[in-house]
């Protein structure tokens, strides 16, 4: 009895383990027919199993559409039954897709991220004016704000005018502005701020519950 055992390793591929191996053998049972009605009939059956078996399937568009295609594949596409459908191909299914174009940026000046040279290169079509300069005063905010994420201690706007007029080509200067940035302890204190926020809940309830446990009981 022993040696009539099989293994798992020892039987036919699933195509689709989703679906169990019973439904794979009532597929190859179908191909088998000789009379096309029947392979018609066995397949129709089929589907049905299937959409048993994958009930949410029912609220994607197309259901039957791709139980179909899905009968086919694993089938090998080598079942000659009627699909309400067109026969999907192999060659179709498994063709590689072309590879992701991935931006090759390469910034001198990391930290600031590519946001900040896409906003920069935005903010060279602009014409000048109000709206311009409000947005360039923007972004050296917030070149300025990711430069103390990655340095923790403090920067001069000059160092932050120098990087705007390095990234842009010279186009946004602001070296001869009078206007200073935010105070950058301020944006420290209003990370701390938002950072601390859970420990400050935390004592709040560690409080609480020291009160509560020294009220007196009467």
């Amino acid at each position: 009895m022993i040696d009539d055992l099989e293994y798992n390793t020892e039987r036919e591929h699933l195509i689709i383990p989703e679906y169990g191996r019973h439904l794979q053998k009532m597929i190859n049972h179908a191909k088998s027919r000789e009379t096309k009605e029947e392979r018609n009939k066995l397949a129709k059956s089929i589907i049905s199993v299937m959409g048993n078996l994958q009930p949410h399937l029912r609220d994607v568009a197309d259901f039957q559409h791709k139980l179909w295609d899905q009968l086919f594949i694993m089938a090998d596409f080598d079942i000659d039954v009627d699909s309400p459908y067109d026969k999907p191909e192999r060659e179709v299914l498994q063709a590689r897709p072309e590879p992701l174009e991935y931006p090759q940026n390469f910034p001198k000046y990391r930290f600031y991220g590519n946001n900040i040279k896409t906003m920069i290169d935005v903010a060279i079509t602009w014409e000048e004016g109000e709206m311009k300069d409000a947005l360039t005063y923007t972004i050296a905010n917030h070149m300025k704000k990711c430069f103390l994420n990655w340095n923790k201690d403090t920067v001069e706007d000059a160092v932050i005018y120098d990087h705007l007029f390095e990234l842009s080509n010279g186009a946004l200067n602001l070296k001869d502005s009078e206007e200073a940035l935010s105070d950058s302890s301020s944006l420290l204190r209003t990370k701390s701020k938002y950072g601390n926020k859970s420990n400050t809940n935390k004592n709040k309830n560690n409080n609480k519950k020291k009160y509560s446990n020294n009220r007196k009981r009467y």
